[in-house]
């Protein structure tokens, strides 16, 4: 085992991290899945100081990669959060949230709290206090597959 490990020491350099860094973001971009890319930054970032320190020994490349892939990670999802990307289909993936706001007809009156009503060319089980057949309701939230709603006077 200690064979193994000395010789994995002499074999890690710069260009097998800097390998490493472009194969994570080429994993990137064939699973978008913002993580990749941040790995493949501190993986160039380990390669260029495995450039400038080529005798360091793998295990402290391997703990500068950890750190900087936790700090690159952190960096790039507080960024997001306060720079949210923007885009012209906002629900995509997430087209019941496009109801809530908009009015409809109640299709099965809303009794005891629980009716239909008509979206579109489709018929959702809503929620909410009671009210007639043909009465206007405005979707308040959703839910998997109920849409709670209020009366709209």
């Amino acid at each position: 085992m200690n064979e193994l490990l000395s010789q994995l020491g002499d074999q890690m350099n710069y260009w097998q991290w800097g390998s490493l860094a472009i194969l994570l973001v080429i994993l990137e971009i064939f699973f978008p899945v913002a993580f990749f890319l941040w790995l493949g930054i501190a993986a160039a970032i380990t390669s260029l100081i495995t450039l400038i320190l080529p005798e360091m020994h793998w295990a402290i490349q391997l703990v500068i990669f950890s750190i900087f892939s936790i700090v690159s990670v952190w960096l790039g999802r507080t960024w997001f959060k306060r720079n949210p990307i923007e885009t012209d289909q906002p629900f995509l993936n997430q087209s019941n949230q496009e109801f809530i706001g908009k009015v409809y007809r109640v299709e099965q009156a809303i009794k005891n709290g629980s009716g239909r009503i008509k979206v579109g060319d489709s018929s959702w089980k809503a929620t909410g206090e009671n009210a007639e057949i043909d009465d206007k309701v405005r979707v308040i939230s959703v839910g998997a597959t109920v849409l709670t709603v209020e009366r709209v006077e």
